[in-house]
């Protein structure tokens, strides 16, 4: 009897231990999963959070120029003179030049009180569109004007819209002013809206206005009365000759004549 509950019993003990240790190893596969939950998230988000353009300077998502646009926007008190970019395109127009050249872009911008007086006058309105084109291009200077650069640059300035006296841009610096004439415009530089290597915006508050568009041009002479044309059907003008010799011959034989008359009725035959 002994014998056989022993032979039942050795059975059970090593059923019982190899269950044992087969619990015992289960959970220590678990912790496989534990990474997954320690995974730190993708690091290209943080990047993309602390590579976001700064608020006052909106540049492009690409290497690129900036949008001067939404810099005079987020400055404010530009609307009349970006509205004035935008209908001539001059905005185009500088991106190409901030784009393509390395020479850099300056920008005198007029603020809303500046461009009241020739709105209210309606001199804005009355502006050919070729006009107004050349008017925001004399804004523009196609190259980068450090405030140090002001102290050396030659006048006049070459604008966008040309040069020569009838488009003659002059800054002056005294002391801690800049000052920008245009002949018919005395104004300042109030602030400095934007600046970077390539571009250099700066707030005046007068609109610059160029003699070529706001000054009379001189008047042009007088053509000289045409000359009136020979008729070739008409008669010449007979110049009368002198005849005063002839008539003084003719009293003469006469008063002879009348002589021997008087003197042959005197003394008949």
């Amino acid at each position: 009897m002994k014998h056989h509950f022993s032979v039942f019993l050795f059975p059970a003990i090593f059923l019982l231990l190899h269950c044992t240790q087969t619990l015992s190893q289960t959970p220590t596969a678990a912790p496989a999963k534990a990474p997954a939950a320690a995974s730190a998230p993708p690091p290209a988000a943080t990047s993309s959070a602390q590579a976001s353009p700064p608020v006052m300077v909106p540049v492009q998502v690409s290497k690129g120029p900036v949008n001067v646009i939404k810099i005079l926007q987020k400055a404010g008190g530009f609307a009349v003179f970006i509205r004035l970019i935008k209908s001539t395109q001059e905005d185009i127009q500088v991106f190409s030049q901030l784009n393509d050249s390395r020479d850099g872009v300056t920008i005198f911008a007029p603020t809303d009180g500046a461009f009241s007086a020739i709105i209210k006058s309606g001199v804005l309105n009355s502006l050919s569109d070729h006009q107004k084109i050349e008017l925001v291009q004399f804004h523009i200077i196609p190259r980068i004007l450090t405030t140090a650069n002001f102290q050396t640059v030659s006048n006049p300035i070459t604008t966008l819209a040309g040069s020569g006296s009838r488009f003659a841009l002059n800054v002056i610096t005294t002391e801690n002013m800049v000052n920008v004439t245009s002949g018919l415009t005395n104004t300042s530089v109030s602030a400095i809206v934007y600046t970077d290597s390539q571009l250099a915006i700066y707030q005046v508050d007068k609109v610059l206005l160029p003699l070529d568009i706001f000054a009379p041009k001189a008047l042009a002479p007088a053509p000289a009365p045409p000359k009136p044309k020979k008729d070739d059907g008409a008669d010449t003008p007979m110049v009368p000759k002198d005849i005063s010799g002839a008539v003084s011959c003719v009293m003469l034989n006469t008063m002879l004549i009348s002589g021997v008359i008087i003197v042959a009725a005197a003394f008949p035959l």
